[in-house]
């Protein structure tokens, strides 16, 4: 018997793609970057894509005060570079110290190595239960259609590397 909004049943088996978001704080500079499986496109014409930061995650408390997000999409040989940004905090850890990235729109830091990304302005936040939503208006969108998106079933033995 399921228990009320439980949806494991439904998702069992079900595969989805990993994305990196990552965001500096418009005041302070402060950078920070995290794995994420919550996200979809939600609007063509024009088109408009959300992403679901979990609120005890660091990137969230810096998203709240970013203007942009880039959103990233690994490809399934990226796991090490999922892992660094799925398995740490960074209350802890500077993950860009540890990888290969530059300055994009408004500072937000843009992975070197990972085959698609784009930017989104932050258009609007909203509640979610246990995470934000973030509606972005993507711009700068680019891609290699030949290197396969990382995958939920390529990470889903990684540990979140904030407190659930």
């Amino acid at each position: 018997m399921n228990v009320d909004g439980d949806v494991d049943p439904f998702l069992a088996g079900m595969d989805y793609p990993m994305v990196i978001v990552t965001a500096v704080h418009r005041e302070t500079g402060v950078k920070a970057g995290c794995l994420v499986g919550f996200t979809t496109q939600c609007s063509l014409g024009p088109d408009r894509f959300l992403v679901c930061l979990s609120q005890n995650n660091f990137t969230y408390r810096i998203a709240m005060y970013a203007d942009v997000l880039a959103v990233h999409g690994p490809d399934r040989k990226q796991r090490e570079l999922a892992a660094l940004f799925g398995g740490r905090t960074g209350d802890e850890v500077d993950k860009f110290a540890r990888c290969s990235w530059r300055p994009g729109p408004a500072g937000v830091p843009i992975l070197s190595d990972c085959p698609r990304h784009f930017v989104g302005e932050v258009l609007d936040r909203f509640p979610l239960g246990n995470h934000t939503g973030f509606l972005l208006r993507p711009r700068d969108a680019v891609g290699d259609p030949t290197r396969p998106p990382l995958m939920f079933s390529d990470v889903s033995d990684l540990n979140p590397g904030h407190p659930a």
